[in-house]
């Protein structure tokens, strides 16, 4: 695979900036409402070019946490409001209840290898069918947007979930899974500025090994594939 240098240091820059003012954003130095800035203010103000602020304009807005207004007084506004939570390497932003979703996430995590193992274990080919399906709109989202793929992870996750025969342990696990979601606003993730690879695409692969594994019914692999995925969000 080639790739255009040029395209990928304005990319870079972009990200950085755009990590810059979403922890601005978090921190509420921008409140919800409130102007970021114009093309130009932030260009003279950060020294990036105007490519560069318009990619950061885009991520910042295809993260949710601003949206762009037109006409006079227009410029970018933050919207992201509610209280922000770090869960490894990633910043969720949810509704309320703060301490209760890093509870939730706690628990989640520590039933993922049951969760993973027993549906290796137990998988029938409608639940193949059905992961497999769900693999592919995750695929999808990984290429258009970062809200959608917490969606499509989750509608995997929760799938995976339904294939234990444990009952106790599969409720508790997407009772916690259905808490995070519904208090979930906005996600985003660290990301390497020098890697040439998408987060997303990158999380993206680790859920696919994940897959691979349950439906080879291959328990070591999972566990493999589990400790991967560990190191991710409430993903």
């Amino acid at each position: 695979m080639s790739y255009n240098k040029t395209s990928l240091v304005a990319q870079t820059r972009a990200q950085i900036l755009a990590s810059d003012i979403e922890q601005q954003i978090f921190d509420r130095e921008f409140k919800p409402g409130e102007l970021i800035g114009t093309i130009d203010t932030l260009k003279a103000r950060t020294g990036f070019a105007r490519s560069t602020v318009g990619e950061t304009i885009r991520l910042l807005t295809d993260r949710g946490l601003a949206e762009i207004r037109p006409g006079r007084g227009g410029g970018l506004y933050a919207t992201a409001s509610g209280p922000v939570v770090r869960i490894r390497h990633t910043l969720l932003a949810v509704s309320d209840a703060p301490a209760s979703v890093v509870e939730a996430v706690a628990v989640r995590e520590a039933l993922e290898v049951l969760i993973d193992v027993d549906a290796a274990e137990h998988r029938t080919p409608a639940d193949v069918a059905d992961i497999r399906k769900l693999l592919g709109r995750l695929k999808t989202a990984a290429i258009r947007s970062r809200t959608g793929f917490l969606l499509a992870n989750w509608d995997l996750h929760e799938r995976i979930a339904l294939i234990s025969p444990n009952q106790t342990a599969s409720a508790l696990y997407l009772s916690m899974t259905r808490f995070v979601r519904d208090q979930a606003v906005t996600a985003t993730h660290d990301e390497d500025p020098k890697s040439e690879t998408s987060g997303l695409q990158v999380r993206f692969e680790i859920h696919e090994e994940l897959v691979a594994a349950i439906i080879a019914g291959d328990v070591p692999r999972v566990k493999k594939a589990t400790e991967k995925h560990a190191g991710l969000l409430t993903t």
